[in-house]
């Protein structure tokens, strides 16, 4: 997947393919517009003032409290990116607004959006980060606020693929034990759980993650076979021969290589002889003629973050192997595009 000039008929299809449009301007100037145009209509609630229905601009205006001149420049940059459609004097949200941009709609990304408006923050560290190579190391910093914004928005993510990562992993034979290795919400616990009758979760948390997390794992309606225990897996033990499963999601690219190793190593004594360790991240495209930019784009910005990033297919691979695993394989997900699951197990 790329973000990038599309062209809208064979004209612009010939100024594109002759480099003829100054693509950096939209790579700069009209993404950023754009992406805060999409923050603002989630910040602001737009999306929710139609989801009864179409809208006109005063009314819409109205509803949100939002100047209605300055609404007007908005809305037309949300219709022509796909967030509405437009007729006869109203607004009325696309099939895909109603997807994702809706607080109850099943898919939504609301929550995530939310957090971005933390993230956009960010983005004048960029040029410090560039010259130091030092990354914000966010966890340390957050507000309590910002600590429930995170939560919510790592949720709704991971609700789009807990059900695939089930689907993708081998097959359990009546597993009795997981370990969910920041797992906070419990996603990904509670989808195992549902495919296993017989498995109980351990989900492992920072306590301040903890505070926020309850209420959403509580939602999922595990019951008592998905608990939380508060610990940081850099510096507890994890046990001996105690755990069928043990999955790492979207957390590595917080940790620095030897850390990761550590980790790893951790998992190692702590599986069962036949236990599985999967860990699932978003990889490092390596430097070709086509890249996917969805990973170059989270490498940077988990560098900009955490001091760490993405890593390569075949360094999670040497993570495991290093810990005396035998890795198995590389299972893509569909989507999101650039994300994976990496396999090992205990031989």
């Amino acid at each position: 997947m790329k973000i990038g000039v599309i062209p809208q008929g064979p004209i612009e299809w010939m100024v594109i393919k002759g480099n003829l449009a100054p693509a950096p301007l939209v790579h700069t100037q009209i993404s950023f517009v754009l992406s805060q145009a999409v923050l603002s209509a989630f910040k602001f609630g737009i999306f929710e003032t139609m989801r009864d229905g179409s809208a006109s601009l005063a009314q819409i205006a109205k509803e949100t409290q939002l100047n209605e001149r300055a609404l007007n420049s908005l809305m037309n940059v949300l219709l022509s990116a796909g967030y509405f459609h437009y007729s006869g004097g109203t607004y009325g949200l696309t099939g895909m607004a109603k997807k994702w941009c809706l607080k109850d709609a099943p898919n939504n990304v609301y929550d995530q959006q939310m957090f971005n408006i933390v993230c956009r923050d960010w983005m004048p560290y960029m040029d410090e980060f560039l010259q130091t190579g030092r990354g914000l190391q966010y966890h340390d910093t957050f507000s309590d606020r910002e600590w429930d914004l995170y939560q919510k928005g790592m949720n709704s993510v991971a609700r789009l693929t807990a059900k695939a990562s089930v689907k993708l992993a081998p097959k359990l034979t009546a597993p009795a034990r997981m370990l969910d290795i920041g797992g906070a919400h419990g996603a990904n616990s509670v989808a195992f759980c549902e495919k296993y009758p017989s498995l109980t979760a351990t989900v492992l948390e920072l306590p301040q993650a903890i505070e926020k997390a309850a209420p959403l794992l509580a939602a999922h309606n595990p019951g008592n076979r998905v608990k939380h225990k508060a610990g940081n897996a850099l510096t507890d033990d994890l046990g001996t021969n105690e755990y069928d499963l043990i999955l790492v999601s979207s957390l590595i690219h917080h940790f620095t290589g030897e850390q990761t190793i550590a980790l790893s190593e951790k998992v190692s004594r702590a599986l069962k002889p036949g236990g599985y360790y999967l860990i699932q991240e978003f990889t490092r495209p390596k430097p070709a003629a086509r890249m996917e930019m969805i990973g170059t784009v989270l490498d940077l910005f988990f560098n900009l973050s955490s001091t760490a990033g993405n890593w390569s297919a075949d360094e999670i691979k040497t993570f495991q192997c290093t810990a005396g695993l035998r890795h198995l394989k590389i299972n893509k997900f569909v989507a999101p595009p650039g994300y994976v699951q990496a396999v090992a197990v205990k031989t």
